[in-house]
């Protein structure tokens, strides 16, 4: 009993350590997130977006990199893009730029897996995408294309078709409180992601063996070098292990460490990064939007994709002698996580940073409120999947609380 009271106030240890880590770095990439999505509109990105030429492409790209890093956020805007008229192809560089090529997960990914990751996640952003428009372009599914843009709706938003300058958001009143509401709303769209992900790690890195990885990604706990044949089944086993997983791009990160910790090759790391966008709740919300047969479609072209990039990072830095040793950084989890150091004075500047766009955030909400913009909508009912969700958030919480309890006491 005392090795289980003991392992789990160290997992909540880990996860806690994990997320004060990643806290400024999570806060910077969605202060620059929200100032980007008040400066460019939806509106503008699906007017260059048209047909499957390389500008429209390139344009689908930039407009992702600069979007957020949210899955689900991701897919309901590829959605009204493509229902709107962009191209199947620029909106799926969109799609895989706005997971992949974002700022944030750049910092988040520096924290944890180091320099080569970041530079693998930023080069296999745009490897992805060339990869997906080269498998389009194969498979041709123009038929297909054509029903699915035929069953969505366009249906308008209220977004603001005329932004702020830079100056004008930053020094009035009305600018800081679109900019706290844009804030918030980013936290409100990953907060259960992060909080699943990084408890989930911890638990992980208390609790499971080497032995379950060992069988899980043949060869890994082996002295001897992989072969492609093992490194290819690690490049498969990691897309099979995020889809069970629940947990979108920000979440996965720190499994990823995990996984990279216990001897996981560097591609089968980076495909079970690269795998946020094929896991079950987006092949469902996917089929949602599309269709089955589409949301299938999709699932396979990812899976494609992301395999065949992930092996071209892996045997490129191979190559050029950038593939990572996790023996040269030690574990992700023996780390001085709560050192007084950069990382915690960034943490006391953003968290106070934090506060004041929360400040403004509440500011606009009850003046909304007081000139009657409540149109007290009727909130639609919880799906199934939606009910677990919250029942594993509601877990998470209680075992991170009675796990720092313990850890106090200890």
């Amino acid at each position: 009993m005392d090795n289980f009271l003991n392992g789990w106030a160290e997992a909540a240890r880990t996860s806690l350590g994990f997320f004060w880590m990643a806290l400024w770095a999570f806060a910077l990439g969605y202060v620059i997130s929200s100032l980007i999505q008040l400066l460019v509109t939806r509106e503008k990105m699906q007017k260059v977006m048209h047909g499957g030429d390389p500008k429209s492409v390139s344009l689908g790209t930039f407009f992702g990199f600069i979007s957020s890093s949210c899955s689900f956020a991701a897919l309901a805007t590829t959605r009204a893009l493509f229902a709107k008229g962009a191209g199947f192809i620029p909106a799926m560089a969109f799609l895989l730029a706005s997971t992949n090529l974002v700022i944030e997960l750049g910092f988040v990914i520096a924290i944890f897996l180091g320099w080569q990751f970041v530079v693998a996640e930023y080069i296999g952003g745009v490897l992805l995408i060339l990869s997906v428009w080269l498998f389009v372009w194969l498979t041709r599914p123009d038929k297909l294309i054509k029903n699915v843009r035929q069953r969505l709706s366009d249906n308008s938003d209220n977004e603001d078709n005329n932004p702020p300058s830079f100056a004008e958001l930053i020094t009035s009143k009305s600018g800081w409180q679109k900019l706290g509401m844009k804030y918030v709303m980013e936290w409100q769209m990953i907060w259960k992601d992060v909080l699943i992900g990084f408890t989930v790690a911890g638990l992980i890195a208390a609790f499971v063996p080497d032995a379950f990885f060992e069988a899980l990604f043949v060869g890994t706990g082996s002295d001897e070098s992989l072969s492609f044949w093992q490194i290819l089944l690690q490049t498969l086993v990691g897309p099979l292990a995020a889809f069970f997983t629940f947990i979108g791009s920000m979440g996965n990160i720190p499994l990823a460490a995990l996984l990279f910790d216990k001897g996981v090759s560097f591609a089968g790391v980076m495909a079970f990064i690269f795998s946020d966008l094929v896991v079950y709740p987006v092949l469902r919300i996917n089929a949602r939007y599309y269709g089955w047969k589409m949301a299938f479609y999709i699932l396979g072209l990812l899976l494609a994709a992301l395999v065949t990039t992930s092996l071209l990072l892996h045997y490129g830095f191979n190559l050029a002698g950038f593939l990572p040793d996790t023996t040269s950084s030690g574990s992700i989890s023996d780390r001085n996580m709560f050192a007084v150091d950069y990382g915690f004075v960034l943490n006391l500047v953003f968290i106070a940073l934090s506060g004041v766009l929360v400040y403004f955030w509440r500011a606009a909400k009850n003046s909304h409120q007081h000139h009657g913009h409540d149109h007290g909508e009727k909130k639609q009912s919880r799906s199934l999947s939606e009910w677990l969700n919250l029942i594993l958030v509601a877990a998470c919480i209680i075992w991170l609380v009675i796990g720092a309890g313990l850890l106090i006491a200890g």
